[in-house]
């Protein structure tokens, strides 16, 4: 009886796991293991591999959600938009220079240039998607290139780590560049959707400025809003101030977590810069949502250094590292664009907002006292009592009159 197979009535896969020796041996068909602690290893490699992947494939993505052709139904509706106005401009151009012929050669070349820009507008509108799809794929080839092509770049030296690193048999370490990868995965979340949404909108708004050459090649507004659209492109990029640091980390998981931190702090740099309207807004946002649930010293470094303080302008260029209101940033480019079709923007006045003037005043209180207490010590001490100077002319000659000039207040 004590020989019995105690295994013997289990059927199915169980069977296999019972009749496994407890030496740390797997279980047949999973090509042997270290037991627990080798198969946990193996967990965090894979981890951190697919983390990793995650990261690569949110931060500069193949695939955008903007319009991929022009026949797609979302940017139909602002194709045809587009072509009509821009039919619509070059007709007023035309009714304008009939009307106004007998100024001659003047009208004629207005007219030619309105012609030309009117087929350059339309021609080009229906190219803007595909242009946006062929260089979002080249920025995430190059992405690819810069950071999970070789050896000598971030993501393959972090594996490389993970296996023959010097703290490899670490637990701490391996901790320390898990959790780095978990929060950089939250930014790259949000540097996902920013620049999804902003590359949409930037995408849809291109047949409405591209139309507005009709009028005769005012160029403003297209340059304004190929500026914001490569800058929403090429973002990723800011990451790589962490390439030349690499060779350096190769080799430790420890300088590896570094390394990252200093990517998410990149990050939300690029969230900042890198949607001109709501970007500032987000990484505030990042921000506040980081220093309330943690007293991390560290933590909140790395959110100060990528959003930093400043104060929301709504039209003055006083003060230091200001930032413009999402409506203001909006009513600037809607300015530009409305210059283009010959609409002149009234400007709003020169004021901060109510909580910044707040912030400022307060940080500036110390400052002003002692300007008022400087300004105060280099008043003219007067003499007698009536808030006249004193006079320096000697008996016998008669007073300068620039002496007994009262002050200026």
């Amino acid at each position: 009886m004590a020989d019995k197979d105690p295994c013997a009535l289990i059927k199915g896969p169980g069977r296999a796991y019972c009749e496994q020796d407890n030496t740390g041996g797997g279980p047949p068909g999973t090509g042997g293991g270290g037991g627990i602690t080798g198969n946990a290893a193996d967990n965090v490699k894979n981890l951190a591999n697919s983390l990793l992947k995650t990261l690569k494939g949110l931060v500069a993505p193949k695939d955008t959600w903007a319009p991929a052709k022009a026949d797609n139904w979302v940017y139909e509706q602002f194709l045809w938009l587009g072509q009509h106005l821009a039919v619509a401009i070059f007709i007023c151009v035309v009714v304008v220079c009939a009307l106004t012929a007998w100024q001659g050669a003047p009208r004629l070349k207005q007219m030619g240039a309105s012609t030309g820009w009117t087929l350059a507008a339309v021609a080009g509108m229906a190219s803007v998607p595909g242009a946006v799809m062929l260089l979002n794929r080249a920025v995430s080839a190059a992405f690819t290139v810069a950071f999970d092509s070789n050896e000598a770049t971030l993501f393959p030296v972090i594996r490389q780590d993970l296996k023959h690193g010097a703290d490899a048999g670490n637990p701490l370490a391996k901790l320390l560049i898990i959790a780095a990868l978990v929060v950089a995965l939250g930014f790259a979340t949000l540097v996902f959707m920013t620049r999804q949404i902003g590359i949409l909108m930037f995408v849809c708004m291109a047949p409405l400025v591209l139309a507005s050459l009709a009028r005769g090649g005012d160029t403003s507004a297209v340059k304004q809003w190929a500026q914001r659209l490569l800058g929403l492109m090429f973002a990723p990029f800011a990451l790589l101030l962490v390439s030349p640091f690499v060779k350096l980390a190769q080799g430790s998981l420890v300088v590896d977590s570094a390394l990252v931190i200093a990517a998410d702090a990149i990050m939300l740099r690029m969230i900042f810069h890198g949607v001109p309207y709501f970007g500032p807004k987000v990484a505030g946002v990042a921000r506040a949502f980081v220093e309330n649930h943690t007293s991390n010293p560290l933590a909140r470094a790395v959110v100060r250094a990528g959003s930093p303080d400043v104060y929301e302008r709504e039209n003055t260029p006083r003060g230091p590292r200001t930032v413009d209101t999402p409506g203001r940033a909006m009513s600037q480019d809607r300015g530009v664009l409305f210059a283009a079709y010959g609409v002149k923007q009234q400007q709003r006045p020169a004021r901060l907002t109510t909580e910044s003037a707040i912030a400022q005043a307060r940080l500036n209180a110390a400052r002003n006292a002692r300007l008022r207490q400087a300004r105060a010590a280099a008043r003219p001490s007067t003499s007698n009592g009536q808030g006249q100077p004193p006079t320096s002319s000697s008996p016998g000659q008669p007073p300068n009159p620039a002496s007994t000039r009262p002050p200026t207040p």
